[in-house]
């Protein structure tokens, strides 16, 4: 039979852990606290998850001067007593609101703070203000009888359910608390998935933006590049590129490598990148621009172990020859077709060559000795060449099971078999960087990133 909720002057609520005899204060069964006779309130305890060794405890917020309200015995699905709370007001509910509460119980006809009732009535002002209040409980709107639209009405503005005043019933309360607080919880899982997700897609597009547009107008450079982050679901890696004519005509290109893999690697790559870009629109080439670059690195970077690799290769207007400066990065593949073998219209066309540029000469990479110098070497090019910067992920990756790894002499290989194919360009980056992981049994763990240039006459 249904029982009333104790009235709390004197003490402004109290908490119940019994589901039999009346709620009523001074019970035959209990004591002035609605408990048990000899039981002491159960303490504001931290945040609870709900299990088959935890009680539902609900809140119940409501002010009847009849005096009507009833709330049945209930038992949670493991047959444990639900344990009640009860405000008068909002005053007291938001005292009362600890983390242990798992669900509320709000009578709509309640007045919210400084209005009155009838004015409350149409806002459903008190129901919002209480999901301001307790913004992750779940909360059952109390409502008159046969008022269903105002119920369905307080589910749009937040409540998960609605019951009816007069048709309360142990069972019927019990179900709705146990569906209000699984409810609650999916909605907080599917906003969180919702929020990862948009975070997911916000840095994605963050980091396509960060990926460099080469700026080749007037060019007659054929450009290719191919990036492969280290970092699971990430777009952007400590590996970093840039292509750039200038108004003279030479194009510059350079590819370069952060130590490390993380967000703030891929974050000082970027940062290096387009100072690179100001720095060669500005004129700067050679020793002069990397020792500025090694400035910014020393001034950008979290501590003093982290270094930067760097490759600049400057092609002069006429593409038959180009500048090379390395910072501690592997040296670039210079591929040129073979020449025509054979007498007559018998000859045919001998494999093409595949060779890496002059690295003796090269310095340190960025960041490892205060004052380095890297000198710039004159590399002649020819009439008709392909050129492929890459990072040191595409040459470390293992080839089978044991630890050999492929290096630069079977990347040097690699190409030239994949070049006799027939293959070029973006076709040619993507067959290398395929038949890399291939070999290494399996995604690489490295950042990767290659860049071609063509030039054809």
């Amino acid at each position: 039979m249904p029982v009333p909720i104790p009235r709390q002057r004197a003490i402004p609520a109290v908490e119940s852990g019994q589901a039999q005899g009346a709620f009523s204060p001074g019970g035959p069964s209990g004591d002035a606290t609605g408990g048990p006779a000899g039981a002491v309130p159960a303490p504001h305890a931290a945040t609870t998850p709900v299990d088959s060794t935890t009680n539902l405890t609900l809140l119940v917020i409501e002010d009847d001067p009849a005096g009507s309200l009833s709330v049945p015995e209930m038992l949670d699905a493991a047959g444990k007593p639900i344990r009640i709370r009860t405000a008068r007001n909002l005053t007291e509910a938001e005292r009362l609101l600890t983390d242990d509460v798992h669900c509320i119980l709000l009578d709509l006809a309640l007045p919210a703070p400084g209005r009155a009732a009838a004015e409350s009535d149409g806002e459903l002002t008190t129901l919002k203000h209480v999901l301001r209040l307790a913004p992750r409980h779940a909360v059952l709107a109390l409502t008159a009888s046969g008022d269903a639209e105002r119920g369905a009405e307080a589910v749009r503005v937040g409540a998960q359910d609605y019951l009816f005043r007069d048709e309360l019933d142990g069972r019927l309360l019990s179900r709705a608390i146990r569906y209000a607080v699984e409810r609650k919880r999916s909605d907080k899982a599917e906003r969180r998935l919702t929020e990862s997700r948009l975070r997911a897609q916000e840095n994605a597009r963050l980091e396509r933006g960060l990926l460099p547009t080469p700026l080749l107008e007037g060019s007659s450079l054929r450009f290719a590049a191919r990036y492969r982050p280290g970092r699971s679901r990430a777009l952007l890696g400590g590996d970093f590129y840039d292509t750039v004519r200038t108004p003279d005509g030479t194009v510059h290109a350079m590819i370069g490598d952060v130590c490390g893999h993380g967000p703030d690697e891929a974050a000082l790559g970027v940062e290096l990148r387009i100072a690179w870009r100001a720095l060669t629109f500005a004129g700067l080439c050679g020793d002069e621009l990397l020792s500025t670059l090694q400035r910014v690195l020393e001034h950008e970077r979290e501590n003093d172990e982290i270094f930067a690799t760097l490759c600049t290769v400057d092609i002069a207007p006429d593409g038959r020859r180009a500048g090379l400066c390395l910072a501690g990065h592997p040296s670039p593949l210079l591929s040129r077709p073979g020449l025509p073998q054979g007498p007559g219209s018998a000859r045919t066309g001998a494999p093409p060559t595949v060779e890496l540029l002059p690295y003796e000469n090269g310095g340190p990479a960025l960041g490892l000795l205060p004052g380095a110098r890297w000198p710039r070497q004159q590399v002649e090019l020819g009439g008709e060449w392909s050129l492929m910067l890459y990072t040191d992920g595409l040459i470390e990756g293992h080839i089978g099971e044991g630890k050999q790894r492929l290096g630069q002499d079977g990347m040097v290989d690699l190409v030239r078999r994949r070049l006799a194919q027939g293959l070029a360009g973006e076709e040619l980056l993507r067959a290398t960087v395929n038949e890399v992981r291939d070999l290494n049994g399996g995604e690489l763990t490295d950042d990767v990133a290659v860049l071609l240039l063509d030039r054809t006459p």
